[in-house]
C-alpha cells in the first residue's frame, strides 16, 4: 500500500496481513534512511520485506524480500539488500512471514465461461434431477425470464455429480422450462436441450447427425434432447449473442474469479473473434487483471470453409500485448474420459464395443492442421484418448513435412492417455502437451467405472509427461468451468495422485512440490512464448505474484489442498485481498 495516498475500499481489508500505517511508515522511514548511507540504487515503486519468496527460479532459489519497479522486479534477496531500493516514495509491504509464490498460470481454461454465474442457471450446485430442476425453475424467477426468452445453464458434469448418473431427458426439462427455449451445458462435448429449443433448432425425426456428432435418440427415433459434439452447434447457433459489452462485463467478472484463486495468467481456448475482440477491449480499458492467451476456434466442418475462416481472420498468432496474446488455434477431436467419448486404441472397460467419438473428419482435420500451418498459426488439438492423440501427431508430422513447426509449440491439449511412445513422437516434433490432473479429483471414479481400474491409474500421466518433455514442455491446468479451479487441489493431486476418498491413482506417475509448482508457474509462459517475461520471481519479469495463507513447500501434503491466496499481485497491484 501508498502509505502517503488514502486505502481504497479493498487495500482497506488488508490489515490482517499488514502492520499498522504507523508501524509501516516508520518501517519505510528507517529503511530509506539507511538506503542514504549506501550506494545508491534503483528506486523502487514497492518493496516487500520479511516474508519466504519462494522464487521458483532455475535453483528454486529461498528469499527474503523483492523489490518492483513500474510493475515488474527489479531485485530480490534478504530485507536488508532491499533497503538499496527504498526512497521517501516507496512503499514499503512487510508479509509478516508469509510464503510468497509467483503468480499461478492455469494452462488450459475457458476462463470467459466464469464471468456467466449471475446470468446462467448455476446447476453445479445440484445433486440430483430434481436439484437441477428447482435450480433452472428457480433461475428463471429469479431473473424474471420472460416466456419466450432463452434459459441458459453454467457448465457441469451431471453422470459424476447427480445421484442418477445420468443426463435429464427432454420431458425433465420440459418440466422445468416450460415456456422458455433451454439450452444446458456440461462439460463441452454434450449439452441438453428442452423441446422448445429443439424446435427452434430445426431438429426433427428426419434430421441428420452432423458429421463429428450425434442427435441421441428415443426407440421412437424423436431426439431426447441430449446432444454430441458438432450436434450442439445446431441449437448453439440459434441462441442469440452478448454484446460486445457484455463480453466485457463478463470477462471483468471472471478475472475476479481467477484472481481469488491465485491466478495470474491462463490459456482461455475455444473462443469466437468477438470473445477475442472483448479481451482486447478490456486490456485497452486498463481493466485486466489476468494475463490471458487466447485461442481461436474457428467455426468450420470442411477444410475449405476452414481456409476461408484463414484468410478472412481479424487477427494473426502470436500478436497482443503484456495482457493479451493470441495463442494459436483450437480444435476438437474426441470427447473424455467421463463421458465414454474419449477416442481410445482398446475399448471401455464396461463397454466392450466402444471405443469413443472422433468428433471431426480425420481427412478434413489432417489438411487443417497443414492450411493452418501455412498461414501462420499454431494448432492445439483437444486430444484425450490414445487413438486421438495418433490422429494428431500423425497431422502434426503431415504439416511439419509440409513446413516445419519445431519451433512453433504446436500443441496436445489434455492428452490424458497419452502413452511414452506418443510423448517421444511429441518430443521429436517440438510439441508441447497441457495436461490438467484435476480431472482425476472428483470425476476419478467415473474414470476408472468406464476404462478400468489399470488404464485410470496411468490417466494424465504426468511424472512421464515431465521426464519425457520436460518443464518447458507440458503445463498444468483445470479445463475450468469443467473442473474446479482451485490450483492447489491440482497441486495437491500431482504430488499424491489421490482423490477426495483418499484413494490413488497411479502413485508412480506422481510430482515433487518443486516439480509441480513449475508446472503452475514456470512451464505455461511457453505456451505464448513468455517464458522470459513471467513465471517466476526474478529480476526483469512480471511483478505478479501470490501471497499464500500457509507455506506450500513444508505443510503436510494433506494440507496443500486447503491453502487459500491470502493476496494475489499482478503488476504490483493487489488484486484480490482475501476478505476480513
Amino acid at each position: 500500500m501508498n502509505l502517503r495516498q488514502p486505502l481504497r475500499a479493498g487495500q482497506r481489508r488488508a490489515r490482517r496481513l499488514l502492520p499498522s500505517l504507523t508501524a509501516l511508515a516508520a518501517a519505510g522511514a528507517v529503511l530509506a534512511a539507511a538506503a542514504c548511507a549506501t550506494t545508491p540504487a534503483t528506486p523502487a515503486d514497492t518493496v516487500y520485506v520479511n516474508g519466504k519468496i519462494v522464487t521458483v527460479d532455475k535453483r528454486f532459489s529461498i528469499a527474503e524480500a523483492v523489490a518492483v519497479k513500474d510493475g515488474k522486479f527489479i531485485d530480490v534477496g534478504s530485507s536488508e539488500a532491499m533497503r538499496h531500493h527504498v526512497s521517501p516514495a516507496t512503499r514499503v509491504v512487510d508479509l509478516h512471514g508469509r510464503t510468497v509464490i509467483p503468480g499461478l498460470m492455469d494452462s488450459h481454461s475457458h476462463m470467459i465461461g466464469a464471468g456467466t454465474t449471475e446470468t446462467t442457471a448455476q446447476v453445479i450446485q445440484a445433486k440430483t434431477v430434481a436439484d437441477a430442476q428447482r435450480i433452472i425453475r428457480d433461475f428463471i424467477r429469479r431473473k424474471n425470464v420472460a416466456p419466450g426468452e432463452w434459459v441458459l445453464s453454467g457448465r457441469w458434469h451431471p453422470p459424476s455429480q447427480l445421484a442418477e448418473h445420468r443426463y435429464l431427458t427432454r420431458k425433465e426439462l420440459d418440466a422445468a422450462s416450460p415456456a422458455n427455449p433451454l439450452f444446458v451445458q456440461t462439460v463441452g462435448h454434450f449439452a441438453m436441450a428442452n423441446t422448445r429449443a429443439l424446435e427452434l433448432a430445426g431438429i426433427t425425426r428426419t434430421t441428420k447427425d452432423p458429421v463429428g456428432g450425434k442427435i441421441y435418440r428415443d426407440a421412437n427415433g424423436d431426439a431426447t434432447g441430449l446432444l454430441e459434439e458438432t450436434a450442439i452447434d445446431l441449437v448453439e447457433r440459434r441462441i442469440p449473442k452478448p454484446t460486445r459489452e457484455q463480453l466485457i462485463a463478463q470477462i471483468i467478472a471472471a478475472q475476479h474469479v481467477y484472481n481469488e484463486s491465485g491466478i495470474t495468467s491462463t490459456i482461455d481456448a475455444a473462443l469466437t473473434e468477438a470473445e477475442i475482440d472483448a479481451y482486447f477491449a478490456v486490456a485497452e480499458r486498463h481493466q485486466s487483471t489476468v494475463r490471458a492467451g487466447v485461442m481461436w476456434k474457428p467455426v468450420a466442418l470442411t477444410a475449405v470453409d476452414f481456409e476461408k475462416a484463414l484468410k478472412a481472420a481479424k487477427f494473426r498468432d502470436d500478436t497482443g500485448n503484456d495482457w493479451v496474446r493470441t495463442a494459436g488455434i483450437k480444435i476438437v477431436s474426441d470427447g473424455g474420459m467421463t463421458l465414454k467419448s474419449a477416442y481410445i486404441r482398446n475399448a471401455y472397460a464396461d463397454d466392450p464395443h466402444n471405443h469413443g467419438t472422433l468428433a471431426l473428419d480425420p481427412d478434413a482435420y489432417r489438411q487443417s492442421v497443414i492450411l493452418a500451418n501455412r498461414y501462420g498459426w499454431r494448432v492445439g488439438t483437444h486430444a484425450v484418448g490414445d487413438a486421438a492423440v495418433d490422429l494428431v501427431l500423425d497431422a502434426y508430422a503431415g504439416a511439419d513435412k509440409d513446413k516445419p513447426i519445431r519451433d512453433h509449440r504446436f500443441i496436445v491439449i489434455h492428452g490424458s492417455l497419452m502413452t511414452q511412445e506418443q510423448m517421444q513422437r511429441a518430443k521429436a516434433l517440438g510439441v508441447r502437451v497441457d495436461a490438467q490432473n484435476v480431472f482425476m479429483w472428483d470425476k476419478a471414479a467415473t474414470v476408472e467405472k468406464y476404462m478400468g481400474t489399470e488404464l485410470a491409474s496411468r490417466a494424465v500421466p504426468t511424472r512421464w509427461l515431465v521426464d519425457t518433455l520436460g518443464i518447458a514442455g507440458t503445463a498444468a491446468g483445470t479445463d475450468n468451468q469443467v473442473n474446479t479451479l482451485n490450483p492447489f487441489i491440482g497441486l495437491y493431486i500431482m504430488v499424491t495422485r489421490k482423490d477426495p476418498r483418499g484413494k490413488v491413482y497411479g502413485a508412480e506417475q506422481a510430482l515433487t512440490r518443486e516439480e509441480a509448482l513449475r508446472l503452475y508457474t514456470n512451464a505455461g509462459p511457453y505456451y505464448t512464448f513468455e517464458e522470459n517475461r513471467k513465471g517466476s520471481i526474478e529480476p526483469g519479469k512480471f511483478a505478479d505474484m501470490v501471497v499464500l495463507s500457509a507455506d506450500y513447500t513444508t505443510v503436510p501434503e494433506v494440507q496443500i489442498k486447503g491453502i487459500k491466496p491470502v493476496q494475489t499481485i499482478v503488476n504490483d497491484k493487489v488484486v484480490y485481498q482475501v476478505p476480513d
